[in-house]
């Protein structure tokens, strides 16, 4: 017997994705963002709209796999030795921010007139951001990897822990609780700790060597459906557990964010982020009940600004007592003024439990999806507070379909001096850099540098590294020049790499990392500068080139040692000093290339030596 099919299921889809098409591009265009697109088209086509879609809440459940994708991106990001750093902001930032929002949201409830009881369900259900929002906001700015976007990170991976205590203690607040109290709560507990303990054995044990065998097989659409299948499958084993599916998802992103295959993840799993992330946020818009607004307008009128403006100030007072400065202040108090999606699902559990009443859900979630719907425009109206110093693309090139046989990252001081040799020879260089005001004053110099971050996939994609012969990394930061590395070498390996290192210690992590070439940024210059003070002193300069070799020479052997033994004592002996008692241990490499000269003019009253001799 063939299966049943809803004649106007296609029609739709169709409509639902036309609406998408048309509305979020719109609403890019008018300055709006996407966001704000995808809600308005979910409106138009729910059943307060067109009516094409009669059940918004059966959409929403399948659209947060959008939410749960996008924390497993996020995971990828996250080292474990990066999330520990991170343990004060999660746990200390996070507790005072959500400590301080629900009190100022349960006193709004019950300057509202309701019971101190019900004005915490209220104020806990709107104290909990949406995740999906914000993180989708800070993607489209790029400020998820910057500090003031980690921060904000901490306090949503934070708030993602607080679900399952939150729901404990709304069954505790129950009236229902009474008679249920016979009822042990431990298997709860022993089910979320045993899946998590699941989670963290499979990640650590068996996806790498999963991975290793699909990688093997050379079968790009199986890679990817493994990639699906880990992030279902996590989110599954956490949800059985009681704990979130999206805390499933960033904990399996975590745990593969070490892996070599993290950047193929990632590359699989965002198409389907993207299009499941729209479609979540188009859910949220079918679920604003008009009928309900348009009955109780006075109270939603009243509540969704002051529980807005409440949240956002205690954020923005925690955000300042903490030592943010006061632009990142605003800046997270604006984003994070709403309510999220997890209140659909507490109030709820409360309704469910005998805490509140129909009506009482059903307003407040009407005020969560209002409060979501408006973010959006609150964050573009105070934009030129939070965002003063934002610079404009206008007239600014941007990297895309480069093919120079040298890509370039990076042209400040460094980079335009070692642009020099490859443009003297007639080398086709293709030049990026992240900073507008850099490549504007490159463009007034007749140079062509093209704006572009070395530290997105996308971009390096864009700006010809896969074709490259060699990609020079002339960046200042060694942060950035880190990430850009880990990008290149698993990505565009077919590239010689040569990279600017910050230091020696960086130099040394460069060379574990498989660069092809690096170079300390200051010694060359150093040597030439002490080569220059021998000069001024009489030295020849065939004497002078000599020293500055046995120098590179011996800085070189220390350096191999260092790396050999990844510590700095092996090669202290091979430096020169000026401390008499202090002696120098011959090279183990090779013997010294000449025997020692004497620097100094006959009757000056030094001593012959390989050193130069304090004065007394």
């Amino acid at each position: 017997m063939a299966a049943e099919t809803d004649p106007n299921m296609l029609i739709n889809t169709v409509a639902l994705l036309g609406a998408a098409v048309v509305a979020v591009p719109l609403f890019r265009r008018l300055g709006l963002g996407s966001v704000l697109g995808y809600l308005a088209a979910g409106l138009i086509v729910g059943p307060f709209g067109f009516k094409l879609f009669a059940d918004p809440a059966a959409i929403l459940r399948f659209a947060e796999l959008g939410v749960v994708m996008f924390l497993f991106i996020i995971g990828l990001e996250m080292r474990p030795s990066h999330l520990w750093r991170l343990r004060r902001a999660i746990f200390g930032l996070g507790s005072m921010q959500i400590g301080a929002c629900t009190l100022g949201l349960t006193g709004v409830g019950m300057a509202l007139g309701l019971s101190p009881i019900v004005a915490f369900i209220g104020g806990a259900g709107f104290v909990l951001t949406s995740t999906a929002i914000v993180m989708q906001l800070l993607a489209e700015r790029g400020d998820i990897a910057q500090p003031r976007g980690q921060k904000i990170v901490s306090v949503l991976l934070f708030e993602d822990l607080l679900i399952v205590p939150l729901l404990a203690l709304v069954s505790f607040l129950s009236p229902q609780h009474v008679t249920d109290a016979s009822t042990p709560h431990w298997p709860g507990i022993v089910a979320g700790t045993v899946s998590l303990a699941a989670l963290i054995a499979v990640g650590l044990w068996l996806l790498n060597p999963l991975f290793s065998l699909l990688a093997a097989a050379r079968t790009r659409e199986i890679m990817a459906a493994a990639a699906l299948l880990v992030v279902l499958g996590a989110a599954l084993l956490m949800e059985m557990g009681g704990l979130t599916m999206a805390m499933g998802a960033f904990i399996a992103g975590v745990l593969l964010s070490e892996s070599t295959f993290r950047h193929e993840l990632e590359a699989d799993i965002e198409p389907f982020r993207g299009l499941l992330l729209g479609l979540f946020f188009m859910a949220v818009g079918m679920s604003l009940d008009l009928s309900v607004v348009a009955k109780n307008w006075q109270l939603i009128a009243i509540a969704v600004p002051a529980m807005m403006a409440t949240k956002a100030l205690c954020i923005y007072i925690v955000a300042r007592i903490t030592h943010s400065s006061h632009v990142n202040a605003l800046d997270r108090a604006v984003l994070m003024a709403q309510g999220g999606e997890f209140a659909f699902v507490l109030y709820s559990a409360a309704a469910a439990g005998g805490i509140i009443d129909a009506a009482f859900n059903a307003n407040f979630t009407a005020i969560v999806v209002l409060s979501m719907v408006l973010t959006p425009l609150v964050v573009i109206a105070t934009r030129r507070f939070v965002e003063p110093d934002r610079q404009s693309l206008d007239g600014i090139p941007i990297a895309d379909g480069l093919e120079g046989s040298v890509l370039m990252i990076g042209f400040g001081r460094f980079g335009q001096v070692a642009s020099q040799a490859l443009l003297a020879r007639g080398v086709d260089v293709s030049i990026i850099d992240n900073d507008i005001e850099m490549v504007s004053s490159a463009m007034e110099f007749g140079f062509t540098v093209y704006y572009g971050d070395g530290t997105r996939l996308d971009v390096l994609r864009a700006s010809g590294a896969a074709t490259a012969r060699a990609i020079a990394v002339c960046v200042d930061k060694r942060e950035t020049a880190d990430r850009i590395v880990e990008l290149v070498r698993s990505e565009f390996s077919q590239a010689k790499l040569l990279v600017r290192a910050a230091d020696r210690e960086h130099a040394r992590v460069l060379v574990g990392a498989g660069v092809d070439y690096q170079l300390r940024e200051t010694f060359e210059s150093a040597l030439q500068f002490g080569g220059a003070a021998l000069r001024q002193l009489g030295t020849s300069d065939v004497e002078a080139d000599q020293v500055i070799e046995i120098v590179r020479q011996r800085d070189a052997e220390r350096f191999a040692l260092e790396v050999a033994s990844g510590g700095y004592e092996q090669g202290k002996g091979i430096i020169f000093r000026n401390t008499p008692q202090a002696k120098t241990r011959p090279t183990p490499f090779s013997k010294p290339r000449s025997t020692g000269k004497q620097l100094n003019e006959p009757g000056s009253g030094g001593e012959p030596s390989s050193e130069v001799a304090p004065q007394g």
